[in-house]
């Protein structure tokens, strides 16, 4: 039976997360590739996943279930964005791993009580496997769920992410391929637009132009949601374009369009230089850095009305010598790690 791209990827899930996850194992390509977040990162073949990847969310969320509130599937030339990426069938999506948090994940300690663990995702599916995935899972929300982050209170709302405000993240009647277009030049307009950044003025981008009055912006763990563009540029485009006045979209993995709704990202993603303070209120590190960053839109009419952002902000703070896992183990007096390194 000939399945497409979109019904390897729910089938995918679903075998992870039934009784025997080691099923998954059959709708994996010969040349699998892994690339999640912190402090997972590259991984090559099924065996390294199972061990370091999936085995650790699974010990720590043994019931765990994928709720996806976004999917976007659809092909891509490899030539949207700089031409450096994958070309082939993707699908997308962006949602929530849901379950009890039982056992400790990556050192993370457990509530024992419901948890939401929010992660984007893209899979490049080829002769009907999984070829290669890209996932941010985002641990530092996880923190933040657990009580045991050690940054200051992100400036947005810090609570769970929306779905669309239409419902139709998963289902969407077949469209035009000319609402995909539409939906794909309004989101490279508006990336040329951040691109016109002058390093003194927001106003520089003209980004009223691409938004809807109300916007949401659905940011990260340690970043938040923000509603508008006063919101998003006081809790999270000002601070961020302080803290990174040098820096440049190096490539993306894909940039797929499907009806009303685009998604992009993989790694490495953007370049940057970390050279003022204010961002997660850390000062200035000084240090060159690349960024694995994924987003979601979802267009209304001629503007863009949400978008869903995915980073990996543990990755980020690596980079800048801050281990933030170890801060928290340290916050939580498990010193000998620290002790024995000395």
């Amino acid at each position: 039976m000939t399945m497409t791209p979109e019904a390897v990827a729910i089938a995918f899930h679903a075998a992870l997360t039934s009784a025997e996850p080691e099923s998954a194992r059959t709708l994996m390509g010969s040349g699998f590739h892994w690339h999640a977040a912190h402090p997972v990162n590259d991984l090559d073949g099924p065996d390294a996943f199972f061990t370091d990847y999936w085995a650790p969310i699974l010990a720590a969320i043994p019931d765990i279930e994928a709720r996806p509130f976004v999917r976007v599937a659809g092909a891509y030339d490899g030539k949207a964005l700089d031409g450096d990426g994958s070309a082939g069938d993707w699908v997308c999506s962006t949602g929530y791993f849901a379950g009890t948090f039982k056992a400790p994940l990556f050192g993370i300690p457990a509530t024992h009580r419901p948890v939401f663990l929010r992660y984007s995702e893209l899979l490049r599916i080829e002769d009907q496997k999984v070829a290669e995935g890209y996932i941010i899972p985002d641990f530092l929300d996880l923190m933040v769920q657990a009580g045991v982050c050690p940054l200051r209170p992100s400036l947005g709302h810090p609570g769970s992410v929306m779905p669309p405000m239409t419902m139709d993240g998963l289902h969407r009647p077949n469209a035009d391929p000319a609402e995909a277009q539409a939906s794909l030049d309004l989101v490279l307009a508006m990336l040329d637009g951040l691109g016109r950044f002058d390093g003194k003025s927001l106003f520089t981008m003209d980004q009223e132009q691409f938004w809807t009055e109300d916007f949401v912006w659905f940011g990260p763990g340690g970043i938040g949601t923000s509603r508008g563009l006063s919101g998003f540029r006081s809790l999270h485009q000002g601070p961020f374009l302080k803290s990174f006045p040098i820096r440049a979209v190096d490539r993306s993995k894909t940039l797929v369009a499907d009806g009303n709704y685009v998604a992009t990202g993989g790694w490495p993603h953007m370049t940057a230089e970390h050279l003022g303070g204010g961002w997660l209120g850390l000062p200035p590190s000084g240090q060159k850095l690349t960024m694995r960053v994924m987003d979601f839109w979802r267009r209304d009419g001629d503007r863009l009305a949400e978008n869903w952002v995915s980073i990996d902000v543990l990755h980020i703070l690596d980079q800048m010598g801050l281990d933030l896992l170890r801060q928290m183990r340290q916050a939580l007096g498990e010193y000998g790690e620290d002790i024995a390194d000395l």
